[in-house]
């Protein structure tokens, strides 16, 4: 399977978005959740150039157990990740999207979510890593995390971006993809989010930013954590983003509670022999952002 090929470093790999819209359909999804074969091909078209207004990413999500896909109103939830703010709906159907601006946080009457949500990739249409290994993993996630005792923090979710580091994940509202991630990985994972707190182990990067300042952004937080610092979602700030042919320069500012201070990450891009993008594709060589330095620019 493609997700048993692990010739790419993780960091620099995340789904690139900045505005979410989580809605809750538990029936079947197609190979895209916008090819028509999910909501229609006439509906479809109309959400895809409305969300296209607003620059926002869908996923379709459900529960991971047959009796809990038994609703009435589906859960909707916004989620502005740049700004890590996450709102909770409940509406009639996939329609009332048409009528919502999602152009920033409070234009449409949600409710304001605290907790973080976890969304577990499992669309074997898209590919069968995420079936395989993330329906196991989602399952098991669901008995140690029942919904109506944490508060729906584990949900299935369509195609995420990178089948190919199956188990894939997506953390809200911070906008983070995860992927190879085991039970014990995530668990932990899951509890640093409960307190705002930046997890490394598995992480692909932060979607709000390209794909070499995602590279970079987790180095920084992986050398503050070995420095023995917390490091929180959204203590990192890009300040600069310089990118030539095959190299990069990232500043990132960091305001905690030790004052002011830029780090600068130097990075080059490699190849990687062997990438399997998908289930069934002939191996390829792919590329990706390594780190050959860090600097503390200014404290």
């Amino acid at each position: 399977m493609c997700s048993d090929v692990e010739v790419e470093p993780l960091p620099g790999t995340a789904k690139t978005a900045g505005t979410y819209v989580l809605f809750e359909h538990p029936g079947p999804w197609s190979h895209d959740v916008l090819d028509g074969g999910t909501l229609g091909e006439e509906l479809t078209a109309k959400l895809k150039a409305h969300l296209k207004k607003f620059d926002a990413s869908l996923q379709l999500i459900r529960h991971p157990t047959r009796e809990g896909r038994d609703i009435d109103k589906p859960h909707l939830y916004t989620v502005f990740s740049d700004v890590g703010i996450t709102e909770v709906h409940h509406v009639d159907g996939v329609e009332d999207l048409l009528e919502m601006d999602f152009s920033a946080p409070g234009l449409n009457g949600g409710q304001t979510r605290i907790a973080p949500l976890l969304l577990v990739c499992t669309h074997a249409k898209r590919d069968r890593c995420c079936a395989v290994k993330g329906r196991p993993l989602v399952m098991e996630l669901e008995r140690r995390y029942p919904f109506r005792r944490t508060g729906d923090i584990v949900w299935e979710t369509s195609h995420v971006k990178g089948h190919r580091f199956a188990p894939a994940m997506l953390l809200m509202p911070w906008g983070y993809s995860f992927g190879r991630m085991n039970l014990e990985a995530t668990e932990a994972m899951i509890g640093a989010a409960m307190r705002a707190q930046y997890f490394v182990p598995g992480n692909r990067g932060r979607g709000t930013l390209s794909a070499s300042a995602q590279a970079a952004e987790i180095a920084v937080a992986a050398h503050l954590q070995n420095e023995g610092e917390d490091v929180a979602y959204g203590q990192f700030t890009l300040v600069d983003e310089t990118v030539g042919d095959g190299a990069a320069t990232i500043v990132f500012a960091d305001d905690t509670h030790r004052g002011p201070r830029q780090f600068a990450v130097t990075l080059t891009q490699n190849e990687a022999a062997g990438v399997i993008s998908s289930c069934g594709d002939e191996p390829k060589t792919g590329t990706y952002w390594g780190v050959e330095k860090l600097e503390l620019i200014g404290a």
